[in-house]
């Protein structure tokens, strides 16, 4: 019997403890919901997102095509010229831009002479030595006619590198980093101005400002006005950027260099590109 009346607090505390169990499990769950709840809306954000680039990327891709059709254009009055002119038009609900540059107007280190790649890198701020010795290294690299023997004094230079020039034309633009003295600020100079889909003398009728100076460099102003070859030939290779803004403000940037013969119709897609920073 002596034990019956310490019982009794124990009974008259569970009720308050049980409470306080239901008050921490509900804001558990409360916690818990808000947590999920948070984690679905940045889902439907990043799920929006991806929807809106997409969308984008779409009325990119449609532009390039829309620019590839109008480059077959049999009038020539009616046909884009290649000369980085805007062309704004709608896809969908997405805002286009389109340019399209003459690809040939580029110059081309795997078949340029290198009096003209030595012309270009000085008129972008190399000093004259660096400019001849970078000529030549690059020479040296693709193989040119003349530095098939890879002289000794530009291919010492590898050493140690465990590489060295191999003699042949280049894949990717981005090989001229390897190049001994190819700085990054010289390859950054260079880089808008080359191109591996370009002729050995690149057409100056639509030629940036730099090409052209580097062309007047070796062959003085009136070559940098010559009648461009492709032009001559009915054959242009182009380079068509285009950038979309479509909802949610997403952006999308396609850049393709095509080959487009319009009186046949023929046309190939030389290479595609897809960013996302326009």
């Amino acid at each position: 019997m002596t034990g019956a009346p310490e019982a009794e607090p124990a009974r008259h505390r569970s009720p308050g403890f049980a409470l306080i169990i239901v008050l921490w499990t509900l804001v558990l769950l409360a916690f818990i919901t808000a947590h999920l709840a948070g984690s679905g809306r940045v889902e439907l954000r990043i799920a929006g997102n991806l929807a809106s680039n997409s969308v984008a990327g779409a009325a990119a891709d449609g532009a390039v095509w829309r620019a590839v059709f109008e480059l077959l254009e049999s009038d020539p009055n009616k046909r884009w010229p290649p000369d980085g002119s805007l062309h704004r038009f709608m896809v969908g609900d997405s805002r286009v831009v389109v340019r399209v540059y003459d690809e040939d107007a580029r110059i081309n280190p795997n078949f340029a002479s290198p009096g003209l790649l030595a012309a270009l890198l000085a008129v972008t701020g190399s000093a004259p030595e660096t400019a001849s010795r970078l000529a030549a290294a690059i020479g040296v690299w693709v193989g040119k006619a003349g530095t098939a023997s890879k002289p000794q004094a530009l291919t010492a230079a590898y050493d140690g590198r465990g590489y060295a020039p191999p003699g042949e034309p280049l894949e990717t633009l981005g090989e001229l980093r390897r190049i001994n003295g190819m700085s990054p600020r010289i390859f950054a100079a260079i880089r808008p101005h080359l191109s591996l889909f370009a002729p050995a003398v690149p057409d100056a009728a639509y030629a940036d400002p730099v090409v052209k100076a580097a062309i007047a460099a070796i062959a003085g102003p009136q070559a940098a006005r010559a009648a461009p070859a492709s032009r001559r030939s009915d054959m242009l290779t182009a380079r068509i950027v285009a950038n979309a803004e479509g909802p949610g403000n997403a952006r999308a940037t396609r850049t393709a260099i095509v080959r487009v013969i319009p009186k046949s119709g023929f046309y190939a897609v030389l290479a595609w590109n897809s960013e996302g920073d326009g």
